[in-house]
């Protein structure tokens, strides 16, 4: 078991208080991540920056989930993937989407697929795609933009795929009937 802090307002460091308030007023409470990032008020920042930017990114609720999902479940994630089922849910992506991410089966279109194909191409690689990988996303639909949102969606859940790893984070109460293993 892990001994990191989950913090609230009154233990964590100052400068992650306030930070901890727009969790609360997003959220309506102190997601565990949040909790465990706020130790490093740096980190619990910079993940809030790059959700509100990645949100505000040129894909729609259903690339959104590919994106996040498919880089979850990548890492293996026992807290990202329930929470960003609940996510999922609250942003009226089909369950259809959801469970085939999860269980890493094909998605309901070649849109989709090409964007989660390439988003591990991305993971794997680290970066490195071949050309004929981004020509084969850019014949799907996609186009430089997406490749470079796509970077943005990694950074941020490197952030907290890796800090839920080494934190064993709880998944939080609204999320826990989404739990999920790899290979389940």
């Amino acid at each position: 078991m892990s001994d990191f802090t989950l913090h609230n307002k009154e233990t964590a460091p100052e400068k992650s208080a306030e930070l901890l308030d727009a969790s609360i007023q997003a959220f309506g409470m102190i997601p565990n991540l949040h909790a465990v990032m706020a130790e490093a008020p740096g980190l619990l920042e910079g993940y809030q920056q790059l959700h509100r930017l990645f949100l505000e990114s040129s894909f729609d609720a259903d690339e959104k989930t590919v994106v996040w999902q498919a880089i979850n479940v990548e890492h293996e994630c026992h807290y990202c993937v329930p929470a960003h089922t609940g996510i999922a849910k609250q942003m009226k992506v089909d369950d259809a989407i959801t469970e085939a991410l999860r269980n890493e089966t094909p998605l309901p279109s070649a849109k989709l697929e090409a964007l989660r194909t390439f988003t591990l191409s991305m993971v794997r690689s680290r970066g490195n795609v071949s050309e004929a990988e981004q020509q084969e996303f850019y014949a799907a639909g996609y186009n430089q933009r997406h490749v470079l949102e796509i970077v943005l969606g990694l950074a941020q859940k490197v952030m907290s795929n890796y800090t839920n790893h080494l934190a064993d984070t709880p998944v939080d109460e609204p999320f826990q009937r989404f739990a999920w293993q790899k290979g389940e």
